[in-house]
């Protein structure tokens, strides 16, 4: 994770996002604490990259690359504005001793990859559409050993696969279908019968931008509705306020890199 110190909307690349709005970076940096601390009660390691003036989006860590068992495909952002966040998740990884893989396309980490490792001996589940180049999709599957699953999305205001779909455990997902092509709909239906199926207002409201460890679901508080049928189906919304971030393009998810080391 990585802390808004300097999170600003200075520049539109989703959107989610108009210049010049107003941003409390001191209540952005007390939601990211709590969402930080909320993951910490659970049990979990949290690892903090130090922010730079120069990257208002880095507090997005998902963004900075895919890790797959002790193995990293790092990131090539799309846009110029983030392009240099790329170096800092791998000058982390190297130092932390994980094997790290440099792309040759364009994509943006966890912000378009998933990963279900129960399915298939470890599936990756793979966005693109609006910012990941459908060839990173090859190249993850060949950099990380592991079939890839690609998933057209659509609808712009869904511009990663990370605000549409998320992992519930090893073999389950959550996701909006609206923010699909009609094709990828119907390969999600076929291979997700038993899926939890988020309406358009909580997809809109981030709730799919969450983080789950197969027990306990972090989500937008906003999304009420899907923390009911996450519970309904077993699993233990934990709800979070992220609203300064909203204003950025991204929520829960978005602020969590998940390292995969085994």
């Amino acid at each position: 994770m990585c802390p808004p110190e300097y999170f600003a909307v200075g520049y539109a690349i989703n959107p989610w996002m108009a210049p010049g709005t107003p941003v409390d970076v001191e209540l952005a940096v007390k939601q990211w604490t709590v969402l930080r601390d909320t993951l910490l009660g659970l049990g979990h390691t949290v690892h903090v990259l130090p922010p730079g003036p120069e990257l208002p989006d880095m507090v997005y860590a998902a963004n900075g690359a895919f890790s797959v068992h002790g193995v990293v495909y790092g990131a090539r952002f799309r846009y110029p504005q983030r392009s240099a966040e790329a170096d800092r998740h791998r000058a982390f990884y190297l130092e932390q001793g994980w094997r790290y893989v440099a792309p040759t396309v364009i994509n943006e980490g966890e912000g378009d990859f998933a990963y279900l490792p129960g399915r298939l001996g470890g599936l990756v589940l793979a966005g693109h559409g609006f910012r990941t180049d459908p060839a990173a999709h090859a190249e993850a599957q060949s950099v990380l050993g592991r079939p890839v699953l690609s998933l057209h999305l659509s609808d712009p205001r869904f511009y990663h696969l990370d605000v549409a779909l998320a992992a519930l455990d090893d073999h389950t997902v959550a996701y909006f279908p609206g923010a699909f092509t009609a094709p990828t709909r119907q390969i999600l239906r076929n291979a997700f019968p038993d899926a939890v199926i988020a309406d358009e207002d909580d997809a809109l409201a981030f709730g799919l931008n969450l983080i789950s460890d197969g027990r306990h679901a972090v989500l937008n508080s906003e999304a009420t509705g899907l923390a009911a049928k996450l519970r309904a189906a077993g699993y233990e919304p934990v709800p979070v306020e992220l609203g300064e971030l909203k204003k950025g393009g991204g929520s829960v998810r978005c602020c969590i890199a998940e390292l995969r080391s085994a």
